[in-house]
């Protein structure tokens, strides 16, 4: 779930898609059936994810446990 006060707006969806892009593993976030790539910021802005938003968030590869953890703690924690 987004916890940001002002949703996943531009400044932490940059963050996100930075975290994102340290990994080998892909790494896909959807609003209802929209999968959007989580490396790009203009695909992450698209889901126009506002507070409270439920996304879900999948990753595939050698490193994809990790990379969910962390992804949803951004979501969950934005300011850490």
């Amino acid at each position: 779930m987004v916890s940001n006060e002002l949703g996943l707006h531009a400044r932490p969806a940059g963050r996100f898609a930075a975290q994102a892009a340290r990994y080998e593993c892909e790494i896909s976030v959807a609003r209802g059936g929209e999968w959007v790539d989580a490396r790009s910021v203009l695909s992450l802005l698209s889901l126009a994810a506002g507070p409270g938003t439920r996304l879900r968030l999948r990753a595939v590869g050698a490193d994809a446990e990790e990379a969910v953890r962390v992804l949803g703690g951004l979501l969950e924690n934005p300011s850490e």
